[in-house]
């Protein structure tokens, strides 16, 4: 499943050189109703030349139902 809408250019500057990167180490986001859970990788798309973060997401979703 892709979590990401159609992205084809950088809101900011126009560019078409996007790239997709996810935080790493303990960077996860985790439900606020489950304190034991061990959440979801966080996923971005963003612009590779003003470095702009256009869309964020969870990789599993499912998590925070």
């Amino acid at each position: 499943m892709n979590n990401s809408t159609e992205v084809i250019n950088c809101p900011k500057c126009g560019s078409r050189e996007l790239g997709k990167g996810k935080h790493s180490g303990y960077a996860v986001m985790v439900p606020s109703e489950k304190a034991l859970s061990l959440g979801s990788d966080i996923e971005y798309i963003l612009c590779t030349d003003c470095g702009l973060i256009i869309e964020s997401y969870v990789k599993k979703p499912e998590k925070f139902k």
